[in-house]
């Protein structure tokens, strides 16, 4: 049964007209935005979608007052500022990511890099792992290779970029991070997924790293993209999922037509562009089971999730599904079924991708997925995914109804109309007023160059999207006011929340394209109070809790929270548990489900503070 919205959009498309949207800044409209080619016209909206990317019909263009495309437009001139861009002032905008050409000709030019929040030195404060690219050149040797950046927080709003001297500049096509303790020493290591072989920087607790991934098991050696960490098979080591996205063969470049990829792979809405991922060779996933002694071994076959079909993976996620203390994984594959993993607890996981709901969306399609956000959003004790997916698409919000069912209600939640023209990335729940409820935000840009010559209603370069969670009922579009941080108009990719300055506000890091990294400092208006945990684990759990679920019971509601590593596109976030308190004054209870099995109470001894929690210390 189709929501009124949706039936009205596929009545004006069907009958060749356009769709109007609810805002009062959105019309739809064929008028060029500023700068556009003269020659379009209305067929550009008609044009069938391509086949290289697995998507929504064509939909009716959006633009904002000014004529601009919704995706770099309809801001407003006065309202709450919730972001606020601090990059410059914090020293990011010297330091620019680089991934192949403006033209954007082959898809491995495309999809962008992550970011990674680590207290990399241990002084309790967050710095910023952020990974760049290459190109064809820099691998020839003909130009130096784009350096990773390892910004060290400076304690007062600045970012010093410490990644030479740390040895963490990777220097090949980088793609993703995935930031735990991986043996167990209480200092965070480092996981870099590459076009090309992996890194593993182990922490030598000396403010540098040495790459072990050779000897550890770990390299690999095409595609890699956002991989996670997790214990999911409860011996208190962390394992690692690393999700394959294409074969890319730099002897072979895909190309269309004779000799190459068909055409229609290499298409968007009837228009030239780089080709795939569809019609392009996929690129197997791998589970590295954790011996303990520094080396991994790879359990993909044994454990069931070697992704024998050949999807595109793209972000992956250990986190536990349906509330039975096992670390289920969730794969986001781009045009083509998402995966969901259930544990078994025996070494092996039941596919239940599309028993559970999460292979497709509501519609019964595919969807060419980026990012995984997991979270509660409705207060009810069970972990909730949303789904960054590609324009002419909404992004699905799958809710959890128990026992390892998922149900895409973004039409009913309402996110679903205006997430269409963006292109989505990098996502994240989080409470950024600090009311109890968990909020959504979410890091946009294309990947095609060529839509900002068509009438589309899309763009090359977008703004982040951020949802207010009202009550768990539903979400509404936070209005980004002109000069805002939500009003950044960027290539946005891999996005990273945490609070990075320890006054207890959530902050957004996003890695921008062939641009610089993006500090979006809170700067919401709310007094609500807040309390911040971070978790140790005991012998029998991993040294930094990744698998632990927390309930914090404060101001007439209970919160859960889960440590997590991965899940935003190629990205990894605070480790440390945020909980927004409202006006509650106090803490009634803190639970804790430590990844041994183990359950404790603590008292957080107030509020508006960061607690360390250690296994053991509890009731």
């Amino acid at each position: 049964m189709f929501e009124p919205l949706r039936a009205a959009a596929l009545l004006g498309l069907l009958a060749g007209g356009v769709f109007v949207g609810l805002s009062a800044q959105v019309t739809s409209s064929p008028t060029p935005s500023p700068g556009q080619q003269s020659e379009k016209t209305s067929e550009d909206a008609q044009t069938p979608t391509a086949g290289g990317v697995n998507t929504g019909p064509p939909q009716a263009a959006q633009y904002d007052a000014q004529h601009r495309p919704i995706t770099a437009g309809g801001f407003v001139k006065t309202g709450p500022v919730v972001f606020e861009d601090i990059s410059e002032k914090a020293g990011l905008t010297h330091w620019t990511h680089k991934m192949g050409t403006p033209q954007k000709k082959y898809i491995i030019e495309t999809n962008g890099s992550g970011v990674g929040l680590i207290d990399y030195d241990n002084d309790g404060w967050l710095d910023i792992y952020v990974v760049n690219g290459s190109t064809f050149d820099a691998l020839d040797g003909k130009e130096t290779p784009p350096h990773a950046a390892l910004f060290h927080n400076n304690h007062d709003g600045t970012f010093t970029d410490v990644a030479a001297k740390a040895g963490v500049t990777n220097d090949r096509w980088g793609v993703g991070v995935a930031i735990a303790d991986y043996d167990n020493d209480g200092w965070p290591d480092i996981y870099v997924t590459n076009w090309g072989k992996n890194r593993l920087y182990h922490n030598n607790r000396d403010g540098t790293f040495t790459d072990v991934a050779e000897k550890a098991g770990v390299q690999l050696g095409n595609w890699s993209t956002g991989a996670t960490w997790g214990d999911y098979d409860g011996d208190g080591r962390l394992d690692l999922f690393v999700p394959g996205y294409v074969h890319f063969d730099r002897d072979n470049l895909p190309s269309g037509g004779e000799n190459g990829v068909p055409d229609t792979f290499c298409t968007f809405r009837g228009v030239p562009v780089n080709c795939g991922p569809r019609g392009l060779k996929g690129e197997p996933d791998h589970l590295f089971h954790n011996n303990g002694d520094g080396t991994f071994t790879d359990a993909s076959e044994k454990a069931g999730v070697a992704d024998t079909s050949g999807y595109y993976g793209l972000a992956s996620l250990f986190v536990d599904i349906n509330n039975d203390g096992k670390m289920d994984l969730l794969v986001a594959d781009d045009s083509t079924p998402n995966y969901l993993y259930l544990n078994k607890g025996d070494g092996t996981f039941e596919d239940a991708s599309y028993q559970s709901g999460y292979a497709l969306n509501e519609a019964g399609r595919e969807t060419a997925s980026m990012g995984i956000a997991a979270g509660d959003f409705e207060n009810n004790g069970m972990v909730d995914v949303f789904n960054t997916t590609f324009s002419d698409d909404y992004k699905p919000l799958y809710r959890n109804d128990g026992a390892g069912n998922l149900t895409d209600s973004s039409y009913q939640l309402g996110i679903a109309e205006i997430s269409v023209p963006f292109l989505g990335w990098g996502n994240a729940f989080l409470d950024y007023d600090n009311d109890g409820w968990k909020d959504l935000i979410m890091a946009d840009g294309h990947v095609y160059p060529q839509v900002d010559q068509h009438a589309w209603g899309t763009s090359f370069a977008e703004r982040p999207m951020l949802f207010h969670n009202v009550g768990g009922k539903k979400f509404e579009t936070v209005p980004a006011v002109e000069g805002s941080g939500l009003a950044d108009v960027i290539t946005g990719r891999g996005l990273a929340v945490g609070d990075l300055f320890n006054d207890g506000k959530l902050d957004v890091v996003i890695n921008v394209m062939d641009g610089h990294p993006v500090i979006l400092r809170n700067v919401s208006a709310d007094k609500n109070h807040w309390v911040e945990l971070k978790l140790v684990g005991g012998p029998k759990s991993p040294r930094d809790a990744v698998g632990a679920t927390v309930y914090v019971t404060a101001n007439g509601m209970k919160q859960r929270g889960d440590v997590l590593s991965g899940g935003s596109y190629a990205s990894t976030s605070d480790p440390r548990q945020h909980f927004g308190l409202g006006q509650a004054t106090k803490v009634d209870d803190v639970e804790v489900r430590w990844p041994s099995g183990k359950v404790e109470h603590f008292n957080a001894q107030g509020v508006d503070r960061i607690v360390n929690i250690a296994e053991g210390s509890g009731k």
